[in-house]
């Protein structure tokens, strides 16, 4: 039997995702991956300046920053960014609304994003909801896995685009069906495409049955890699074939899935 952490490299992942609301993001230094991308969850949630500057004697650490959010705007308060220890990079983001005041939503994207790569240009940029700006601001293109990103990710490299395209997903290891759901059918229920073909009222966990259930598997397929090491392996070969070049796994189970 694999253990976790022979399991996660046996993936095909690159890098891990975080989110240091839901744990002590040090646990990274035990997942045998290179990278961790640190998830942005509002200022009160940001890992310390001690904390990144241990985990980037080890790892390299991509910490996400909301360009329109105070602290990390180029344009105005930057006290965050300039804090940021030696070695910690950025994940350039238009920033979710849950973690932005009205007046930060408001703030232009694109003039926020120019400035930020200017300064930090090994930057990723997130192009959730701005694509065409991101693109245009270049960098690594740090993507959601989708039903499309095979499509999207062909034409990018057919128009070409020679630059890094990175790839964020919930993993969950595992084939058993209610697991899966309990892991990542909420998160795929928000997918558009999903949401609209879910019945109304329906449940997104392992409770769902009939449409709901199969809608929320087959899309759990789309918009996570799920499955067994060598089903998730397949798919992440499949995808570098296409032309991505970096896999960030999110443990959608909890991170004890990826340190045993």
């Amino acid at each position: 039997m694999l253990t976790a952490e022979r399991a996660v490299s046996n993936a095909g992942l690159d890098a891990v995702a975080l989110k240091p609301k839901e744990c002590d993001v040090r646990r990274a230094l035990d997942i045998p991956l290179d990278v961790v991308a640190i998830d942005y969850e509002g200022r009160q949630h940001l890992p310390a300046s001690s904390v990144l500057e241990e985990l980037a004697t080890e790892k390299e650490v991509r910490l996400t920053t909301p360009v329109r959010a105070d602290g990390f705007d180029p344009l105005g308060d930057d006290s965050l960014f300039e804090g940021l220890p030696d070695g910690v990079r950025q994940v350039l983001v238009a920033g979710h609304s849950a973690y932005l005041t009205d007046d930060e939503a408001r703030r232009p994207i694109a003039p926020r994003l120019r400035a930020a790569r200017e300064r930090a240009p090994d930057a990723w940029v997130g192009t959730e909801g701005i694509e065409r700006i991101a693109l245009a601001a270049g960098g690594t293109q740090y993507e959601l896995l989708s039903r499309s990103t095979r499509r999207d990710v062909r034409a990018l490299r057919s128009a070409g685009f020679d630059g890094e395209i990175a790839v964020y997903a919930p993993t969950v290891l595992t084939d058993d069906e209610d697991d899966i759901l309990d892991a990542v059918g909420a998160y795929v229920s928000r997918r558009r495409p999903v949401a609209r073909a879910l019945p109304d009222d329906a449940a997104t966990d392992s409770s769902a049955d009939g449409r709901a259930r199969e809608v929320l598997l087959k899309a759990a397929k789309d918009y996570a890699l799920i499955g067994s090491v060598a089903d998730v392996r397949g798919r992440v070969d499949e995808l570098r074939e296409t032309g991505v070049d970096i896999f960030v796994g999110y443990p959608a189970r909890g991170v004890d899935e990826f340190v045993g």
